[in-house]
C-alpha cells in the first residue's frame, strides 16, 4: 500500500492544534496518558519489521484509541524528524518520513490554534 498524501496533509492540518505547546507538556501528555506506555515499560513490545504494509498495521493496533496519539506524533515529528523509528502517534516510520515536509510547510505559515492539553 502506498502513502495516502492526502490523508498525510489532513493529519499534518490536525497536527495545528499543539503547534505551541512546549516539547516537555506533550512528553509528559505522552508518558501520562499513553496507550503504548504498557507495552514498552510492563509487556513485550512489537518490533516494527520493516515493511511498510505490516508496519502501518502495528501502529494502527498499537495507538488504535489512544487519547494522545497527536501529542505523541507531534513530539516525535519535532525531536526525531527524519530519523523517526518505530510507532509514533499511529504511523509508521514511511508514513512518518512522508508527512514530515508536509508539517514543516505548514509550521512555516502563519496561524494555528490553541494546545488541547
Amino acid at each position: 500500500m502506498s502513502v495516502d498524501r492526502e490523508h498525510l496533509a489532513g493529519v499534518a492540518a490536525g497536527l495545528d492544534r499543539w503547534r505551541d505547546t512546549p516539547d516537555d507538556v506533550l512528553a509528559d501528555a505522552v508518558m501520562r496518558d499513553g496507550r503504548c506506555v504498557w507495552v514498552f515499560t510492563e509487556g513485550d513490545a512489537p518490533a516494527p519489521s520493516g515493511d511498510g504494509d505490516a508496519d502501518r498495521e502495528l501502529a494502527q493496533r498499537l495507538c488504535a484509541g489512544c487519547p494522545v496519539a497527536g501529542p505523541c506524533l507531534e513530539l516525535e515529528l519535532r525531536t526525531a524528524g527524519e530519523r523517526t523509528a518505530g510507532v509514533w502517534g499511529g504511523l509508521a516510520e514511511d508514513d512518518r518520513r512522508a508527512l514530515l515536509p508536509l508539517w514543516v510547510a505548514r509550521r512555516s505559515a502563519v496561524g494555528g490554534e490553541e494546545s488541547d492539553l
